[in-house]
C-alpha cells in the first residue's frame, strides 16, 4: 500500500536548512528509501519565497497571494511515496526520516486507490 510522508519543518536556516538534521542526514535517508526498494516518489520543495497560495471565495473569485501565509511557523518541506505492506511500515520509515526529529514532523497519510 502507498503512504505520503509530508514532511513539515520549523523555521529553516538561511541556507534553507533545519536546526536538527543535515543534508547529509537527507541524502542518508533518501538512499535507504531507494535501498529498500519501497521508493515510489518525492520531491524537496523549493524556497518558501517561491509558494504562491490561491484561495476561492463563495462566489467563485479567486485570491492569489504570494506565501503560503501559514497561521503556524510550521512549513512543507518536501514529501516522500513509499510503497510498504502496511502502516506499521509506514510509521516505522517516517520515524527514520530526518525531518521527523526535533522541531520537525512528518505525517503520514495512506494513498486513496480508486482501483484506477
Amino acid at each position: 500500500m502507498k503512504y505520503l510522508l509530508l514532511i513539515n519543518t520549523d523555521a529553516v536556516d538561511e541556507n534553507g536548512g533545519a536546526a536538527e538534521c543535515t543534508v547529509e542526514d537527507w541524502m542518508a535517508y533518501d538512499k535507504e528509501v531507494r535501498e529498500a526498494g519501497i521508493w515510489v516518489s518525492g520531491e524537496s520543495l523549493a524556497d518558501l519565497v517561491t509558494a504562491t497560495t490561491v484561495r476561492v471565495d463563495e462566489n467563485g473569485t479567486p485570491t492569489v497571494t504570494d506565501g503560503p501565509f501559514a497561521e503556524t511557523r510550521e512549513l512543507l518541506g518536501g514529501f516522500y511515496v513509499i510503497d510498504v505492506p502496511d502502516l506499521d511500515v509506514a510509521l516505522d520509515w517516517a520515524a527514520r526520516c530526518p525531518g521527523a526529529r526535533g522541531s520537525g514532523a512528518v505525517v503520514v497519510r495512506p494513498v486513496a486507490d480508486f482501483g484506477a
